[in-house]
């Protein structure tokens, strides 16, 4: 105990606070424990072992006492508990320390479920991982309608659910339900969700509002100790569990194909849950948790997770926000699915006027309409209310003259990846705007200097380069051209924010980060087939990474023609690196949207413009150079500073390429693989979040 102690030397203690209540209607005493970190709702209640030592104590207090009708467990205003303090997790180097962190867990949190007296969870607020876990262990547990996040998200990070809620969420709600907490959301970018949705699953017995929810649930809470109330469980047959369990390990398959060992370990202990004793059970999810605790994985995802919740929050680079101008009014051009996803999202998170602009009615009406639809499923989906959405119609119009972005403060274009066609904009766009106007660009590879080099006022061009989806893709890069000014850059780190999305610092340089990497990774997969490797080789030569889609699937999402038309302006301006594959060109002009077909098998007509080579590589092989080509540019990329540093690349492929989490960043991935000599990362920065 000593020895986890120390590692954990620098907990936010989380303090089990025990006060008697009495319960209405004669009900009895409940003993209800509060677990509060003495912070304000921003710092979230974790457990390290004083914290658990703390609510050991509590127990102890509350189990010898014969006047007790109940145990009860509460959080602090608007956080119930988040679970384990992983800063002091990922400091364990012995896999009996680790073994000793889940046992901990465990010893504390299952007295709760084997008390004299019935417990009762009442999750006031965010509950996730081991808070989640302390719920589960109680007897009966209500929920407030206003929790923003319910969530087990430790195979997100490398981990699984180990002090419980792998054997006691897949009894109470059924496995398939469970998989989604502890599997799918987690690999669904640590999706989470609300109260509502926790009590619609069967994780709560009972939902209050907000308002009164302490109140409502002590009430409650004495009517089911009265006999008043009764709560039912479901049981689950072994056919359930067995198929479940098939169909989920299938899934995990096809998205990870092995790579990622945590959501393989969580699937047996759910599968283990059906037939194990408590004991066994614990004891199972103990090794797991040591095993997982000792591997790469979680040195990888906390420092990903590190990436994303503290430096994508303090862009690197950002001027002072004191200098962002306001904005009032945002002008797109084009009305494109590109454009009219931008419209909605800014009519959507910055609740101003948008107007789109084309020079065919019929495509502006288009795009107009597309975002009424749009606004129709979220209603639909009890995503916004009625009013809400007569609001964003009313806010999203269409003007087929530029007119329209006189009072805007704020004009971005989408148009065809075309310089002569973006530079003819941006002067029709500058020639009806105000002097302060910031104009940006959605350009995925084109040099802003030069797009700005006719302007009359280049300084106010800046980079504003989103990924498709536009809704669903988190990052942003802003790229600064040679003469863009403080003002226009700080107004765009400005806007990004009030999109919620992550913004990273880009210099002017040939198709910034993602693009430049996605481009050079998939010309070497190309270059693998032109040369004779079957295309199947070489389309799955990198599974084993566990990456989103393989080269030629994200091929097909991008479309050739757009992947031809990067690879083009990355030859012309690096042609030493940046090969254009004659095949590809040839793709394009026979039509094809790839070389799947629409039942994602291979299309033969496709496959066949790629074949003829003489000189086939082997799987090993292609992923060998891949890798190589990977490291050699971002060595490159850091040496001309088209970002600050190589976390910026890590943060750019996780939040616009899918880059796994589990493999950390890109960086220290190559770094770990043995392919960057010298390493790009300092030892250990990619094991301990900053």
């Amino acid at each position: 105990m000593s020895d986890i102690k120390e590692l954990f030397a620098d907990e936010v203690v989380t303090r089990a606070i025990v006060r008697d209540v009495e319960l209405p209607y004669g009900a009895g005493t409940m003993a209800l424990i509060t677990l509060d970190n003495g912070f304000d709702h921003t710092k979230p209640s974790t457990f390290g072992p004083a914290g658990l030592t703390s609510l050991n104590e509590a127990i102890d207090s509350v189990a010898g006492r014969g006047d007790l009708a109940a145990v009860g467990v509460v959080g602090k205003p608007f956080i119930f508990a988040v679970g384990a303090d992983l800063k002091g997790a990922a400091l364990v180097s012995e896999r009996e320390q680790a073994l000793a962190i889940g046992k901990l867990g465990h010893d504390v949190f299952r007295r709760l479920g084997e008390l004299d007296v019935p417990s009762f969870a009442f999750v006031n607020g965010a509950a996730m991982g081991g808070g989640l876990e302390v719920a589960l262990h109680c007897t009966y547990r209500t929920i407030s309608s206003g929790v923003p996040a319910v969530a087990l998200p430790e195979c997100f990070l490398g981990l699984v659910p180990g002090w419980g809620g792998t054997q006691l969420l897949p009894r109470l709600i059924g496995p398939a339900n469970a998989l989604k907490l502890i599997i799918e959301n987690p690999l669904a970018q640590n999706r989470m969700i609300k109260g509502r949705d926790a009590f619609r699953l069967g994780v709560a017995d009972a939902m209050f509002e907000a308002a009164d929810f302490l109140e409502e649930s002590l009430r409650w809470a004495a009517q089911v100790l009265r006999g008043e109330v009764a709560v039912t469980r479901t049981d689950h047959t072994a056919e359930d569990w067995s198929k479940t369990i098939a169909d989920a390990r299938f899934l995990l398959d096809m998205k990870l194909h092995g790579a990622n060992p945590a959501p393989y370990r969580a699937l047996e202990l759910v599968e283990l849950a059906r037939t194990a004793s408590r004991d066994e059970g614990f004891d199972a999810e103990d090794q797991a948790l040591a095993d997982l605790l000792m591997g790469d994985e979680l040195r990888a995802g906390l420092y990903a997770f590190d990436l994303v919740q503290r430096r994508a929050k303090r862009p690197a680079g950002a001027p002072d926000k004191a200098l962002a101008r306001k904005v009032t009014k945002v002008g797109v051009v084009g009305a494109g699915l590109m454009a009219s996803q931008m419209a909605l999202l800014f009519a959507r998170r910055l609740e101003v006027p948008v107007v789109l602009t084309d020079l065919d009615q019929a495509r502006l009406d288009k795009g107009v309409a597309y975002v009424h639809a749009e606004v129709d499923k979220l209603l639909g989906k009890g995503r916004i209310s009625g009013d809400q959405a007569n609001r964003l119609k009313a806010l999203v119009t269409g003007s087929l003259t530029k007119d329209a972005f006189a009072d805007a403060d704020f004009v971005i274009e989408a148009v065809f990846e075309d310089m002569k066609v973006k530079q003819k904009v941006f002067a029709e766009v500058e020639a009806v705007v105000s002097e302060t106007c910031v104009l940006a660009t959605n350009t995925s590879s084109l040099s802003l200097t030069e797009m700005g080099s006719e302007l009359a006022h280049p300084e106010r061009l800046v980079g504003f380069h989103f990924f498709n989806p536009v809704a669903v893709m988190p990052l942003l890069e802003i790229i600064r051209g040679h003469a863009t000014d403080d003002a226009t850059l700080a107004t765009a780190f400005a806007v990004g924010r009030s999109l919620k999305k992550s913004s990273v610092l880009v210099k002017d340089a040939p198709a910034f980060v993602v693009n430049r990497l996605l481009t050079r990774f998939m010309g070497e997969v190309i270059t693998a087939v032109d040369e004779g490797t079957p295309l199947e080789v070489a389309d799955h030569a990198l599974d084993g990474l566990g990456l989103p889609m393989t080269p030629f699937a994200l091929l097909q999402l991008v479309g050739p023609a757009v992947g031809l038309h990067v690879s083009e302006t990355l030859h012309a301006a690096f042609p030493d690196r940046f090969g254009v594959s004659e095949n590809m060109a040839k793709l394009v002009a026979a039509g094809k949207p790839g070389v799947y077909a629409p039942d994602f098998s291979l299309d033969p007509e496709a496959v066949a413009i790629f074949s003829g080579g003489a000189s086939p590589s082997t799987a090993e092989q292609v992923r060998e150079r891949t890798l190589r080509a990977l490291e050699q540019e971002i060595r490159i990329m850091l040496e001309e500073g088209v970002v600050a540093a190589a976390q910026d690349i890590d943060l750019c492929m996780i939040l616009g390429a899918g880059w796994p989490f589990h493999l950390g960043g890109i960086t220290p991935y190559l770094d770990r693989a043995g392919v960057a000599e010298p390493r790009f990362l300092e030892p250990g920065a990619a094991s301990v979040p900053a």
